[in-house]
């Protein structure tokens, strides 16, 4: 990946000299013709098309403001309530995540969420502790977890 961003951006060196503009926008549009030079070049480069990692990262931005969004409003839902009625608890989510990277970045995005906090990693990495304000269902939230954020994780990083 980081041999593509390097190629790319000499393209769009190169478009900059060969136009003899010297601006951002020539440099944008050498970058756009380079990102399509490496789309269809990818057989002769070893690694995966750099740009789907991008798009990945996008979608784990996008994800992560969904699931913030909506338990902002969950929140708000229970502040709201003239009984509260939640099942705050602690649960285990083993995860498939392996370097300590993946599993930093999944804790974040647990405990920047609202409504859910990371406690604690096991000391082998394979389990993450969180705390919960609300859990009916220990499986649905584990599922959950794995289903969104894991998930994306794995497509950005893997």
């Amino acid at each position: 990946m980081p041999f593509q961003i390097v190629l790319n951006i000499i393209i769009a060196l190169m478009w900059m000299f060969l136009s003899e503009s010297y601006t951002f926008s020539t440099f944008f549009v050498g970058y756009l013709l380079g990102i399509i030079l490496l789309f269809f070049m990818q057989r002769l480069i070893p690694d995966a098309f750099y740009m789907r990692r991008v798009f990945k990262i996008v979608a784990l931005i996008f994800l992560f403001i969904r699931e913030l969004v909506l338990s902002n409003i969950d929140i708000v839902k229970w502040v709201y309530k003239p009984k509260l009625d939640v099942e705050p608890g602690i649960f285990a989510l083993p995860t498939e995540l392996k370097s300590n990277w993946e599993i930093t970045l999944l804790a974040n995005l647990i405990s920047l969420t609202p409504g859910t906090l990371s406690i604690a990693v096991s000391h082998d990495n394979t389990t993450i502790y969180i705390h919960a304000m609300d859990i009916p269902d220990v499986e649905q939230s584990i599922n959950e977890i794995k289903e969104t954020f894991e998930k994306a994780i794995m497509e950005v990083t893997r």
